[in-house]
């Protein structure tokens, strides 16, 4: 349980105790907060008190009688408000005017409450301090979590694009040198491993624009009912002269047509990226099967290779943004650790998701799974 520290500052010992009384056990349930929310509630008699005791440990809650001997309630109020604090005042006062109401809420209590007052009339006001604490408290986190995924965000492309980078200036280097001569054929690897540096680097800028896209609601999206087994076609097409050269078999199982109401190009994405990967990740002379079934208002794509496979925690890792598994097998295979991100954010566009078993040199079977209830 959730407890909110509440301070109760009132001259009168029989108000601060009957407020204490009805908040000790006072619980508050708030909608997509999973916990209860209760209350710790400390006392003070003067406006000294409450300021040294703020002072130690500023509390969530504050309940301020606006009338106390010494400084005034709202003497209290104007010297512990502050824009970055999230404490949270309700002014209590025997004077239930207008007035009264608007000078607390200019000094920037949130809230007041006029004696007498029942248990039931201070719950509901403190409830609502209590959602406004718990809301502050939510906004603060996200923030901070939005600043932390920007940063590693921003650090993992920076690493993505420097290593190819290093490598190209490195090689353009020694061609501006001739450091191996006059004759270009000598610099011929060089220029060859430059391309494909190139190229890594074409994809990761596509992908993470698919990202954006998809992420920012931008994309464009073109829903007609097409048949998915000509798009997988397509999509071995692309990946066969990766698998001819590796002598890896594809192979696609599927009852023509499998129709669906969907954005052939988000397709497209899909089956490009798990057969891709299904050649990219697979062994010389392995296979990669594509199956193709709908069922029940469901299209399921299932690939399945007999690559290096992954271990089941690597597996949990696998759709986050930048995850690459980076071992001794995978060290030469260039992508952009965004592929199987764009996958599912799609997946999820279908009211689906994306799964995968392996198992390390055994391969890897991905399961996606699309309802042909879509978003719009």
């Amino acid at each position: 349980m959730q407890k909110l520290q509440t301070l109760v500052v009132d001259d009168e010992i029989g108000m601060r105790l009957s407020i204490q009384r009805a908040l000790n056990k006072h619980r508050l349930t708030l909608p997509d907060i999973d916990e209860e929310i209760g209350f710790e509630v400390d006392l003070a008699e003067t406006g000294e008190e409450a300021l040294s005791k703020i002072e130690a440990n500023r509390p969530d809650i504050l309940l301020l009688d606006y009338k106390l001997p010494g400084i005034s309630g709202l003497d209290v109020l104007e010297k512990v408000i502050s824009k970055e604090s999230e404490m949270v005042t309700i002014m209590i006062t025997a004077y239930a005017s207008i007035e009264t109401a608007v000078t607390a809420v200019k000094s920037g209590a949130f809230d007041f409450i006029a004696k007498p007052f029942t248990p039931a009339e201070l719950k509901k006001t403190v409830n609502k301090a209590a959602q406004n604490v718990i809301l502050a408290r939510q906004l603060r986190k996200l923030a901070q979590e939005k600043h932390q995924v920007r940063f590693q965000f921003i650090s993992v492309l920076a690493h993505e694009l420097k290593s190819p980078l290093n490598s190209i200036d490195g090689y353009l280097d020694i061609l501006q040198k001739q450091t191996l001569g006059a004759d270009l054929h000598a610099y011929q690897t060089m220029i060859d491993r430059c391309t494909v540096r190139i190229e890594g680097m074409r994809k990761l800028i596509y992908d993470l624009l698919d990202l954006t896209r998809l992420e920012s609601g931008q994309k464009q999206r073109e829903l007609k009912e097409i048949d998915i087994h000509d798009i997988a076609q397509l999509a071995i097409e692309t990946a066969l002269p990766e698998a001819k050269r590796r002598n890896i078999a594809i192979e696609l199982h599927a009852e023509v047509p499998i129709l669906m109401n969907c954005d052939a190009g988000e397709i497209e994405i899909i089956l490009n990226n798990l057969i891709s990967n299904g050649v990219k990740y697979n062994q010389d002379n392995g296979r990669v099967d594509i199956f193709l079934t709908t069922e029940n208002e469901q299209v399921s794509i299932v690939v399945k290779d007999t690559g290096i496979g992954m271990s089941e925690e690597e597996a949990n890792r696998l759709f986050s943004e930048f995850v690459r598994i980076k071992n001794e097998k995978t060290r030469n295979i260039l992508g952009s650790g965004l592929g199987l991100t764009i996958v599912k954010k799609i997946a999820l566009l279908y009211n689906g998701n994306i799964s995968v078993k392996s198992k390390p040199n055994e391969g890897s079977t991905f399961t996606v799974e699309l309802k042909t209830e879509i978003k719009k």
